[in-house]
């Protein structure tokens, strides 16, 4: 089940935000289509991305894919936790799994992103 307290990206990303923060993480049916993930590269904190722009990547057994950032905004925090255990993504993508933090970010891009309906009707082919 696709949690409706978010919003998500075509390329999979998804955005909750928390007090007044945008937490980031890539969805269970992306985790799923990698499959074991051996490896996440986090982006720089205190960096500024722009939406769309290449800011990490997730290795798996299967591909490595890019992680990018669903809104404008500003790193303020990474999931240092998977630096040692990358795997939290494919056991808890929607909570410890969590990949990173941004602040300053677009609530107008945010608004513009999928709801939880929306994201599941991209990908019902795909079952």
């Amino acid at each position: 089940m696709t949690p409706s307290d978010r919003r998500y990206a075509e390329t999979h990303e998804w955005v909750k935000i928390e007090d007044g923060i945008a937490v980031v993480g890539i969805s269970d049916y992306a985790q799923e289509a990698l499959g074991d993930i051996t490896f996440i590269e986090l982006p720089e904190t205190n960096h500024t991305v722009a939406q769309e722009e290449e800011c990490g990547v997730v290795e798996s057994v299967k591909a490595a894919s890019d992680i990018l950032a669903p809104l404008d905004g500003n790193i303020v925090e990474v999931n240092e936790t998977l630096d040692d255990t990358p795997e939290l993504v494919n056991e808890d993508a929607y909570g410890d799994g969590w990949i990173f933090k941004m602040a300053d970010f677009s609530r107008e891009q945010f608004e513009e992103l999928m709801d939880a309906a929306e994201y599941e009707s991209t990908h019902d082919d795909d079952a």
